[in-house]
């Protein structure tokens, strides 16, 4: 699996072009998130963008992308209705409208999403951070694209958003801790291959301390 790390400003989410075809989120800032694309394809290769989640900093620059790729976008099913509210994708907090792309893909626990080459994600239902939280795990490469479920180091994402389900979220992180993880790819921050097993534990751990369990 190739993967190229874009992250266009501090504020946008990760996004990640994988083998070429395939956006795992796609940021805010819809220019410089297609100058960076376009040193590695011709954006009318790119086939699909995949939402982790319905917040506005992995969301904007979708319609744009999609307008100018033709790519499908696809989120869970969760998180359908609300990628287009401002209050459920959390706009409202960057004075922002909610954004205007459109998914024509609803995803659910266990669908497996062909990215070429043999090689496939399949979608885990990680409730949490947003209703419709999903993570994405290629088990080839053993890789894990995280969203804002869980982060390097042991974090987690923020539970109180309008839309958040803080109740699920320790058994959402607890499926990931069943996986066998080797890359960790953030919904923020730079991805990481020193033992994603260990840090998607660290985050567990400290998920329960924070809940008193």
């Amino acid at each position: 699996m190739e993967v190229r790390y874009i992250c266009p400003t501090a504020y946008d989410s990760s996004v990640y072009l994988v083998n070429g075809k395939v956006l795992i989120d796609a940021g805010m800032n819809s220019d410089l998130i297609i100058k960076q694309l376009e040193k590695y394809i011709k954006l009318t290769d790119l086939e699909l963008i995949i939402l982790t989640h319905c917040h506005y900093d992995h969301a904007a620059a979708a319609a744009v992308i999609v307008e100018k790729s033709g790519a499908k976008v696809g989120i869970h099913k969760a998180d359908l209705e609300c990628v287009n509210d401002e209050y459920l994708s959390v706009s409202v907090l960057f004075g922002e409208k909610a954004p205007t792309v459109k998914p024509t893909v609803a995803y659910e626990e266990g669908d497996k999403i062909d990215i070429g080459n043999g090689e496939y994600l399949e979608v885990i239902h990680t409730p949490g951070h947003s209703r419709g939280s999903i993570c994405l795990y290629e088990p080839i490469s053993k890789s894990l694209f995280s969203g804002d479920t869980v982060f390097p180091g042991g974090s987690f994402g923020r539970m109180d958003f309008e839309g958040s389900e803080p109740e699920k979220m320790v058994s959402s992180i607890e499926k990931l801790t069943k996986l066998d993880v080797k890359t960790l790819y953030p919904g923020h921050g730079a991805p990481t291959d020193r033992d994603g097993n260990s840090q998607i534990m660290a985050s567990y751990r400290m998920l329960k301390m924070m809940m008193g369990e």
